[in-house]
């Protein structure tokens, strides 16, 4: 029964990702998602310092609002928060709630930087990626359940044993890998969404570049990238390379 029920909802709930036609399943509806990103960032911004720097705020919305102006999401409610925080991280929310960090910002340098990043998180949000990490979650967790049932006549050991190496196979295997995928996707979306908002795109490599120096300076970008939820660096950094011709076409036809 079980098994049945992992396979229904693998087919009811196929979606498509914007601008790539990436498959995708989601179990989770638009406004459900919408109303776990809402109540999540509203408790952020009361555990959180916000910025009351100016002209950093004032430099937010406009990228984020201009960047928001060339993305198809008519439902989203969209909001750029700049938090007071030293970690050089942006995150984004389902629903259109964007939280950057003051720490990110010499990194960004100027406003295509920051819409290298801004640009980056609201391709997470279009593409729901926040749902779709919670649906392979549920299916991980349906799987395990299945598995643990079929298991039942074996001996203890026996099933500990395979119930961990489910779990380490399915972090390794799924979670990881999906999550890399999911930050690759962002970049690519990303990029195009900034080069039709009239930001160059080459200044994409620019920040990343940058950010590499930074994690190298701290001694970071040593973790394997199969044991990373992120790509490393460098490997983001050749994609958008590749990915230059397509999104320089973009710049030059919105900029028209």
């Amino acid at each position: 029964m079980l098994v049945l029920s992992l396979l229904l909802a693998i087919l009811i709930g196929c979606a498509t990702a914007p601008e790539t036609g990436r498959r995708q399943v989601l179990l989770i509806d638009t406004a459900e998602e919408a109303r776990m990103g809402l109540q999540a960032f509203q408790q952020i911004k009361q555990q959180q310092t916000i910025s009351k720097n100016q002209r950093a705020n004032a430099q937010l919305q406009a990228v984020g609002k201009r960047i928001a102006s060339v993305v198809n999401m008519p439902n989203a409610s969209w909001e750029f928060v700049l938090f007071e925080a030293d970690e050089p991280n942006a995150f984004a929310l389902p629903g259109g709630k964007i939280g950057v960090n003051t720490g990110i910002l010499p990194i960004t340098k100027n406003e295509a930087g920051l819409a290298t990043v801004l640009a980056h998180e609201i391709a997470h949000v279009t593409a729901r990626h926040g749902a779709e990490r919670l649906s392979h979650g549920m299916l991980v967790q349906l799987g395990g359940t299945a598995l643990s049932g079929a298991l039942g006549g074996q001996a203890a050991a026996t099933r500990d044993v395979v119930m961990q190496a489910y779990g380490i196979g399915s972090q390794l295997g799924v979670m990881l890998p999906y999550s890399r995928m999911q930050e690759y996707e962002a970049d690519r979306i990303g990029l195009l969404y900034m080069a039709r908002a009239g930001f160059d795109p080459r200044e994409a490599t620019g920040f990343w570049e940058r950010f590499q120096d930074y994690n190298r300076s701290r001694g970071g970008g040593r973790t394997p990238e199969f044991l990373s939820t992120h790509p490393v660096d460098r490997s983001r950094i050749e994609q958008l390379q590749g990915l230059m011709p397509q999104a320089m076409a973009e710049y030059e036809r919105f900029r028209r």
